[in-house]
């Protein structure tokens, strides 16, 4: 019953947001776009997975059965990318199953037939090359010692680990059996072990419900150190007492966190640091934060993310985003989150650098966005017919944000802050839409009065005139030194910088005449160390300015860092910097050869679009 009547106000949550955006120049939704399974219909609400993961065959046998409600229809439609499907059983008789081949990005539909009584299917399958998966061998770990597999598999990549109805408008719980090589530890999006165990089987449990791109898998060589009585690091042996100490703060985080999204809902909060070739900053499966070691500066420079990623836990993973379109649902108010809980563990300096450093981003991106993909800086989006990738940009992020910075200084923060508590209480667990959203804001802040256009900022692309952007007090102090000494001839040691923050950094560096006079360059490399730099995000500035200003001492260090770093985010702007000379380009092409195997599939993909 408990069911039946979570599908009811599922159902009418999407009814409800069509009266909200008759008044607004949009489109439909888009809850089915990305998806080929019939979720409105069998809709799946639990997994129970085995799994064996063979290190050697870089492929994990599983056997997926899923318990799901008939809500009258004779099929039920799962999707699956690059999956060998072995045999189906339905009620536990084995069935003829078919398969829909769709297309290369989506992949296809499983047709699983059913009676009206039916409420189990279970699938026998292997993993076949599915890019939600890395395999990673031995040396291309810190520790050297053994092989490691991690997923990654937002936005619809689930479907290449598990047959599943990968729509984040479906919620699910699940319960998991993972057999790894003796001597790892597996560990899930659910709760986890925190010590290995001799037999190589770990058993998982995530009982609150979550869309399928949140399920996720690592193992390897991974051990555990708790920060406190709810949260924790993961990482090789190598790095524990190092990503600890770096991540220390994170009890702060949380504390701060639940003064604006109400209590954490999941249980722990822990951070996976993976190897280097994970390709994006952070991924928010719940209970269990994926994050890049690029964040581990030495310092506690760079937690801003794991700030962003625990955000997730109210805005992304307790209320979450029914369709890719509407993918600044997640983002948008998750960035915004992020910058509070910055300030509230910092000091509002601080995150104003924060703002300004996302406000930069958001700019460079929407120039990038000039001509046909305009329409692409609208914070809701049109993805029919197109890959969910394209929504994944600075406009669901930065604009979203500030969007949500500009509400919250028109209405006042006392009324924002009840209003954003008040929305993740009465949303979670239920799919999210745009329509929705406008909804809660119509019915509970005085808009008008507050001179906010919602079909301005959500619906037109680019950004509204007015806007809470404002200039960080510590950035002009920065420019300051910046003039003098480019234009005024003081010397690199006159910028006082070695006490600078990374983001004093980034604004300083980012604003630099490009090229810059070769002079200037080696005087900034001799004060202050820059190539080979540990923090790769002035790291990817400094290379950047190089290649512009053909400073060539920093080349050698350069390539090391794109052979050694996997994040999408550094990769793309240098790949992108060197193509723009032929010379460039060639060693562009060399770097990207000898890298590939370090990078993951996605990352891979990407360059190759940017060097051929």
């Amino acid at each position: 019953m408990k069911n039946i009547l979570l599908i009811l106000i599922t159902i009418a949550a999407f009814a409800s947001c069509e009266s909200v955006e008759s008044s607004y120049n949009t489109f439909p939704e888009g809850e089915k776009d990305h998806t080929f399974s019939n979720y409105d219909m069998a809709t799946t609400k639990h997994l129970d997975w085995n799994a064996e993961i063979d290190f050697d065959k870089q492929k994990i046998q599983g056997t997926a059965k899923w318990t799901f409600i008939n809500n009258g229809t004779d099929e039920l439609i799962l999707d699956i990318n690059k999956l060998e499907i072995q045999s189906v059983t339905v009620s536990g008789q084995e069935v003829k199953f078919e398969i829909k081949n769709k297309n290369s990005v989506e992949g296809d539909a499983l047709i699983i037939p059913i009676t009206e009584n039916d409420s189990i299917a279970t699938i026998t399958y292997n993993t076949n090359g599915g890019v939600a998966m890395q395999w990673l061998n031995a040396e291309q770990t810190a520790g050297k010692k053994m092989p490691y597999l991690f997923t990654q598999c937002e936005s619809i990549y689930a479907r290449t680990l598990v047959p599943c109805q990968d729509a984040p408008a479906n919620r699910i719980t699940y319960n998991a059996t993972v057999k790894v090589p003796q001597g790892m530890m597996a560990v899930m999006s659910a709760k986890n072990p925190q010590k290995k165990n001799a037999e190589g089987v770990y058993t998982f449990e995530m009982e609150l419900p979550i869309p399928t791109y949140l399920i996720a898998l690592a193992a390897g060589d991974i051990e555990y150190k708790a920060i406190d009585g709810r949260s924790g690091v993961y990482t090789e042996p190598s790095m524990l007492n190092k990503c600890a100490k770096e991540l220390e703060d994170i009890p702060s985080m949380i504390a701060a966190a639940e003064k604006l999204g109400g209590p954490y809902p999941w249980g722990n909060y822990d951070v996976l640091v993976c190897p280097p070739s994970f390709p994006i900053g952070g991924m928010e499966n719940p209970r269990l934060t994926f994050a890049t070691p690029t964040i581990i500066a030495g310092d506690k420079s760079l937690v801003a993310l794991i700030a962003h990623e625990l955000a997730h836990s109210w805005s992304g993973n307790l209320v979450t985003n029914s369709n890719w379109n509407d993918l600044w649902l997640n983002e948008g108010f998750t960035s915004y989150f992020e910058k509070r809980i910055m300030e509230e563990i910092t000091d509002k300096a601080y995150t104003e650098m924060l703002w300004e450093i996302a406000y930069q981003d958001l700019q460079a991106d929407l120039k990038n966005f000039k001509g046909d993909k305009w329409d692409d800086t609208r914070l809701k989006v049109d993805l029919k017919n197109r890959e969910p990738e394209d929504a994944f940009s600075a406009i669901p992020y930065d604009k979203g944000a500030l969007f949500l910075r500009t509400l919250e200084e028109a209405v006042g923060r006392p009324v924002f802050d009840k209003w954003l508590t008040d929305y993740f209480a009465a949303h979670k667990f239920i799919p999210m839409n745009t329509g929705m959203a406008i909804k809660h804001m119509e019915e509970n802040l005085d808009l008008k009065a507050a001179g906010i256009d919602l079909n301005e900022w959500i619906f037109q692309p680019g950004l509204p005139e007015k806007t809470a952007y404002k200039t960080s007090e510590r950035f002009a102090k920065v420019d300051e030194g910046r003039k003098k000494f480019v234009e005024e001839g003081m010397n690199a040691e006159g910028l006082n910088a070695r006490a600078w923050s990374t983001h004093e950094w980034l604004h300083f560096l980012r604003n630099l005449p490009k090229p810059l006079d070769l002079k200037l360059m080696k005087q900034l490399d001799m004060s202050y160390m820059l190539t080979g730099i540990g923090n790769s995000e002035i790291a990817d500035e400094w290379y950047l300015l190089s290649i512009a200003s053909k400073y060539e001492k920093a080349y050698p260090a350069m390539e090391k860092f794109l052979k050694s770093v996997g994040r999408k985010k550094f990769l793309e702007p240098l790949y992108k910097e060197l193509v723009k000379t032929e010379e460039g380009k060639k060693l562009a092409k060399r770097i990207l050869e000898e890298a590939a195997p370090n990078y993951h599939p996605l990352a891979t993909k990407k360059m190759r679009t940017i060097v051929n």
